[in-house]
């Protein structure tokens, strides 16, 4: 039976008012055919504890085992019902949080706790085993500055972070669309599909614009066998010969060019910009993938968005975030979009 979860703060109050609920919930995530002991492998229900609700027992060899051992939870004093909040706090809102606001909401103590929570639950919305995007449908792909301006450091001169983006273009149906919008936009709080709209999204960091950054984040991001629309730039040549159907335009810095040619993309690079100043005031190059990883996410679920809460939940149980002190060092690297 599939797991329920909440699609409204009335249902998060209901389903989880205590740890005990959360360490049940978590349990069915991670065992739903039943719970095996890595110690000894047996399969059975284990013994519970009363007063510890996140400790499980073997049966057989009498092993304890933590419940969020192997998880973005593990090692963390914070309790499981807190991991809940942040979850659902940070995808039941649409434009996200800030840590600052994380940590009113959650009154957690330090700034730099509530910083690293939100950072080990970004790791869980980069789906290990995601696919490549395309084949059927075409794919825009383009690349952007992402930061603000440098001052008095000479005409310019900035410090700006290269970003590359690619997305799917979508057609639906137009008879179904114009009968299901009615000249709605909205359906009950979520985004209705137009005749056109952007499909699958990935985003990454790059260190530049060459050749080498760029067909490499394709290749990783992309179905051999996509059209890939692109502007001119020479970056993108290769992908002729590596099994793409390339159609470059050469814009010349016609905005009204770069409207027909690539308006999915560039829509989503100032959807990002809005959105890394208006909620989190401008990041770090250190974690802009991070903010990338979180932005990707939560595009791709826009048609879905209830069911954000589950999907970082599922993924969270199945990998290790970084520790703090990995963290601070710069050791981690966030996962790639």
């Amino acid at each position: 039976m599939r797991k329920a979860f909440p699609t409204t703060l009335l249902d998060f109050q209901r389903l989880f008012p205590d740890e005990r609920a959360c360490a049940a919930y978590l349990y069915e995530i991670r065992w739903p055919e039943g719970f095996a002991c890595p110690k000894c492998g047996a399969v059975a229900e284990p013994y519970r504890f009363k007063n510890r609700p996140t400790v499980l027992r073997c049966r057989s060899c009498h092993a304890d085992r933590w419940l969020a051992a192997g998880t973005i939870m593990q090692d963390s004093k914070t309790p499981l019902q807190v991991w809940f909040w942040a979850a659902y706090l940070v995808t039941a809102q649409t434009p996200g949080m800030s840590a600052l606001q994380f940590q009113r909401q959650l009154g957690i103590g330090r700034y730099e706790t509530a910083f690293h929570l939100l950072h080990k639950l970004r790791a869980a919305m980069v789906r290990p085993d995601r696919d490549r995007i395309g084949g059927e449908h075409r794919v825009e792909a383009d690349e952007a500055a992402v930061g603000g301006q440098t001052r008095g450091e000479g005409r310019g001169v900035h410090h700006k972070a290269t970003v590359a983006g690619v997305v799917e273009v979508r057609r639906g149906n137009a008879d179904k669309v114009q009968q299901r919008r009615r000249r709605r936009k909205h359906n009950k709080g979520r985004p209705v599909r137009g005749e056109t709209y952007a499909g699958r999204l990935r985003l990454r960091h790059v260190p530049n614009r060459s050749s080498l950054a760029l067909t490499s984040f394709v290749l990783d991001s992309v179905a051999k066998g996509t059209t890939v629309v692109t502007d001119g730039w020479i970056g993108y040549d290769p992908l002729k010969n590596l099994g793409y159907v390339h159609e470059p335009v050469v814009l010349g810095g016609d905005p009204e060019i770069a409207e027909a040619a690539l308006p999915m993309i560039h829509l989503v690079f100032s959807n990002l910009q809005a959105w890394l100043l208006g909620t989190h005031h401008g990041v770090s190059k250190q974690h802009l993938q991070a903010y990338l990883n979180e932005f990707t996410f939560r595009f791709n679920r826009r048609f879905y968005p209830m069911g954000m809460f589950n999907s970082v939940l599922g993924i969270a149980a199945r990998m290790r975030g970084p520790t703090y002190r990995a963290f601070l060092d710069g050791k981690w690297d966030h996962p790639k979009g």
